[in-house]
């Protein structure tokens, strides 16, 4: 059976929010031939407005109901609501007016008054949407000058490092040149020593023969020590 007065949504959802008033709609549709005269009530009048809470429907017609909840300053908790909405309804003549339609809710009206009972849906507000970054087209740079922009920078940083390495190789020789240079003069002195040395032992031991062992000794034992720091300088 056909109900004379459908309401949509069957739930009133709002979706909550702290110290913001928040308002949902509901819309009454006669699926009769008569005019149908509607009262809302709630469980929390305090806390809700509703626009408008009495009104005439007409027949085959509908008619939109705003239900705003006062700015809460608490969430309910695990935010569950108990409150409720109560939306009756009665059948009047054609010609009744919205004035009249109070009176015809009392209980000693004699109207068949058919009750709807709603209830309350407290829901997350929605959240924006996600930045979503532009691509190349929509930034006015094609995808082919960015490929050309990155091959570029690819090529200065290639020239770039290339250049360091030819700077610490240079560097490198430089130092390597001075080393085998000083080790070139380190070894044309200890042979100078050691021919000075053989020069002032002959000498020595033309003058004053046999007594000249120790200082022959000596003097071999200094050509020993310089051959022995040639050879360590050389390696």
């Amino acid at each position: 059976m056909t109900e004379r007065v459908s309401i949509q949504p069957g739930e009133l959802r709002f979706p909550f929010e702290l110290k913001k008033q928040i308002s949902c709609s509901l819309r009454l549709v006669n699926n009769t031939d008569d005019s149908i005269a509607f009262k809302v009530k709630t469980t929390s009048p305090k806390k809700y407005c509703v626009r408008p809470n009495t009104g005439i429907v007409p027949a085959r017609g509908s008619t939109d109901v705003t239900v705003t909840m006062q700015a809460q300053k608490e969430a309910p908790l695990d935010m569950q609501c108990k409150d409720k909405f109560l939306v009756q309804t009665i059948v009047v003549p054609a010609e009744t007016t919205v004035k009249d339609v109070p009176e015809m809710f009392n209980k000693d009206s004699g109207h068949d008054i058919h009750d709807t009972k709603l209830r309350v849906v407290l829901t997350s507000p929605p959240q924006p949407p996600s930045p979503v970054a532009e691509s190349p087209e929509e930034e006015g740079v094609s995808p082919k000058a960015m490929q050309n922009g990155d091959s570029t920078l690819f090529q200065q940083t290639a020239t770039k490092d290339t250049s360091q390495l030819e700077a610490n190789l240079a560097k490198v020789n430089q130092e390597l040149f001075a080393i085998r240079k000083e080790r070139d003069s380190a070894v044309q002195l200890s042979q100078r020593l050691q021919q000075e040395l053989a020069s002032k032992a002959s000498s020595l031991k033309e003058r004053n023969g046999p007594a000249a062992g120790f200082s022959l000794w000596l003097i071999f034992l200094v050509g020993l020590l310089g051959i022995l720091i040639g050879y360590l300088i050389s390696s």
